[in-house]
This record gives structure tokens, C-alpha cells and sequence, in this order.
């Protein structure tokens, strides 16, 4: 808001850091897992090890995903227009949720049935030495991307004042939560599987193999949903916390023109892009038809606050009490 120049400067800055920082997370992920891919992959044709060939389809399924979230970044950030007033910003759920719906069929899904199927299979080559390998070094890829996506995490949880478990749990930015989980699951899975090879390796048992299979497909089934489920919660219209509602609200209060404010609803539209409605009692004593042009240069300059996408304001009744931050 033009009131509060220093707020929206800040402002600004925190959601172009969150905007770059996603779009190198997203990178540096897909980088990592399409090397990884190729990796595993060579390995489960070598070994026929029912774990590795979880771990590959699911580092392929990460690989299509970060594409996917690429696209996303990209749709979300076009600039709002006639026909979409509120912007684009939704469109970057939308992609998220193609993303981890991928994740669910082309990961869990086939990970699972692969193991099954493995239970009463015959043992693969067991050139366990070079599963260990393969292994060791997508952790330290995934590790590296875990890593970049840490930091944005806790960086971001910062400015926000929010642990940064809370943050990537509740943040309105998909791409930066989806690449997170998907690491953390990347690097537990790994562990599994690495497990079950060892298991398999020491008992003779392939049963083991085909476990840890199955095991890597319920882990990303869980990741899968848990993202799904919240790209679908900001795609309905989730509105903000309590303590983010009052920090919107003490903005708009900070606003010369605005002397109160009776109703506020507020819900996003994409990654920190908020649609804002309130009902304000104005300053001065103004006539209706001068009230009606400082209402729509209010919304105006209003919008000029980055994380405010659209604002439409309402005459307050004056028996109504006023909202406090």
C-alpha cells in the first residue's frame, strides 16, 4: 500500500527471495533426480532388485514432477487480466496437483503392485555391491537437493516467524512444500531400500527385496496424499491463520484513509497472492459520490501492496464494531 512504503517494500522483497528461491529449488531437485534416475535405473536392470526398481520409478516419477512444477512456477506468475482479475496464481495448484497425483500413480502405485508381485518371485542378480553404490550416491544428490530445499524452508519460516516444519506444512508457495517432501521422502526411501537389499543380502531371503518395495510405494502413497490434499485446500479457497489474518488487518489499519474496519474476509489465489474483501469506515465525512471514487482509488492503491492481488472494499455499517488486530 502506498501508506506504507517501507511494509511494501519489505513485502516485496520476501515474495521476489520466494519466488527465486522456489524456482532454484525446483531446479536444483530436478537435476538431481534425473541423475539419480538414470543411476538406479542402470542398477535395477544389472541387479533385478525389486527395492532399486521402486527407488527408480520413484526418482523418475520426481524427475516428471519437477517438470511439472517448472510449469507451474511458470503459468502462476502471468499477470492478471480481464478475464482473470485475480490472476493466474491458482494455476500453480492446479500443476502441483497433476505433480503429486503422478507422484501417487506413477510411484506408489507401481512401486507397491512391483512388490507384490516380487513376493514370490525368484532372487535377481545379486550384485548387491552395486545397489550399495547406486544407493550411497543418490543420498548424497538427494542430500544436496534436501539441502537447498532446506534453507529456503528455514529462511522463509524466518521472515514468517513460524518453525519451519509449520511454515513448509502451511505455506501457500505448493512448489517449495512439494519439492521438500519429496526429498525427505526420497532420502527415507532410501533408506528402506538400502535396508531391504541388506536384508536380503544376509538372510538369502528375496522377500526382503520385494518388502522394500512396498514399503517405498506406502511411503510416497502417504507424501502423495498429504500434498494432493493441499494443493485441493488452496484450490477451494483456503483462508489464512489467525495471526496472518491480523497482520493483513494492522496493514490495512495502517492506511490514513481507513479509520476501522468491520468485516474482512481473505483467502489466496496463489503463492502469497491474497483476494481481500472489507467493509471500512473511511475518514472525513464524505458525500456517496465522492465516497465511491475514494473507494476505487483506495482498492487501487491498496493493490499496489504485492501480496494483495484483488481488494474490494464496502461501506461499513456504522452499528457494526470494529475489528482489532
Amino acid at each position: 500500500m502506498a501508506s506504507t512504503g517501507t511494509e511494501s517494500s519489505e513485502s516485496e522483497q520476501e515474495q521476489e527471495q520466494e519466488g527465486s528461491g522456489s524456482l532454484l529449488t525446483v531446479v536444483v531437485a530436478l537435476v538431481a533426480n534425473a541423475l539419480i534416475a538414470v543411476a538406479k535405473s542402470v542398477a535395477a536392470l544389472m541387479t533385478g532388485s525389486a527395492s532399486m526398481v521402486a527407488e527408480a520409478a520413484h526418482s523418475w516419477s520426481d524427475a516428471a514432477n519437477e517438470v511439472f512444477l517448472l510449469i507451474a512456477e511458470r503459468k502462476g506468475q502471468r499477470p492478471r487480466d480481464a478475464e482473470h482479475p485475480r490472476g493466474y496464481g491458482r494455476a500453480t495448484y492446479v500443476w502441483s496437483l497433476v505433480a503429486a497425483f503422478g507422484l501417487f500413480s506413477a510411484g506408489s502405485v507401481f512401486s507397491i503392485y512391483h512388490g507384490i508381485t516380487q513376493l514370490s518371485g525368484e532372487s535377481g542378480a545379486e550384485h548387491f555391491t552395486v545397489n550399495y553404490v547406486i544407493l550411497a550416491v543418490a543420498f548424497v544428490l538427494e542430500a544436496t537437493s534436501f539441502v537447498q530445499a532446506t534453507r529456503q524452508v528455514r529462511d522463509n519460516a524466518q521472515t514468517f516467524g513460524l518453525h519451519p516444519l509449520r511454515y513448509v506444512t502451511r505455506t501457500s508457495d505448493p512448489t517449495l512444500r512439494a519439492v521438500f517432501f519429496e526429498d525427505l521422502s526420497a532420502l527415507i526411501g532410501l533408506v528402506i531400500a538400502g535396508a531391504a537389499i541388506g536384508a536380503h543380502q544376509v538372510t538369502g531371503d528375496p522377500v526382503y527385496d520385494a518388502l522394500g518395495s512396498i514399503g517405498v510405494g506406502l511411503l510416497l502413497g502417504v507424501v502423495a496424499v498429504f500434498l494432493i490434499r493441499r494443493n485441493m485446500e488452496y484450490l477451494l479457497g483456503e483462508g489464512l491463520s489467525p495471526e496472518q489474518q491480523s497482520r493483513v488487518l494492522t496493514r490495512l489499519l495502517s492506511h490514513p484513509e481507513i479509520e476501522r474496519i468491520t468485516y474482512l474476509h481473505i483467502e489466496y489465489v496463489g503463492p502469497q497472492k491474497l483476494f481481500v474483501v472489507a467493509a471500512v469506515d473511511l475518514t472525513g465525512d464524505d458525500a456517496e459520490g465522492h465516497l465511491a471514487l475514494r473507494f476505487k482509488r483506495l482498492e487501487a492503491d491498496i493493490e499496489q501492496d504485492p501480496l494483495i492481488t484483488d481488494v474490494v472494499l464496502t461501506l461499513a455499517p456504522p452499528d457494526e464494531p470494529a475489528l482489532l488486530p
